[in-house]
């Protein structure tokens, strides 16, 4: 059980960074006001873990101008989806060997 343990992620332990990247995972670039209202987020908590995340280069930031308007996406990275993999699968592990 500890060596399962050790394997999870602390940057996807929190409910709100796990909840964006099982978003971003499955969609190729989500709209900021799409991955706010999907995750009931506020603006600040939103800004806070998506930070986070692209600190560790797990989420790519995209902003744009769409018909004269300020657009902001995201998407995971390629080091984001591996680490969200391995993730899942050390949590999958743990939860095998806990029966």
């Amino acid at each position: 059980m500890k060596k399962y343990l050790s394997q999870l992620n602390k940057a996807f332990e929190n409910r709100v960074r796990l909840g964006i990247m099982s978003v971003l995972v499955v969609n190729d670039w989500v709209e900021y006001s799409e991955l706010k209202d999907t995750l009931e987020l506020t603006d600040g908590n939103l800004a806070s873990h998506v930070s986070n995340l692209t600190k560790k280069n797990y989420v790519e930031v995209r902003k744009r101008f769409v018909k004269n308007k300020p657009n902001t996406s995201y998407r995971a990275t390629q080091d984001g989806r591996k680490a969200f993999s391995d993730h899942l699968d050390a949590l999958e592990k743990l939860l095998k060997n806990n029966r």
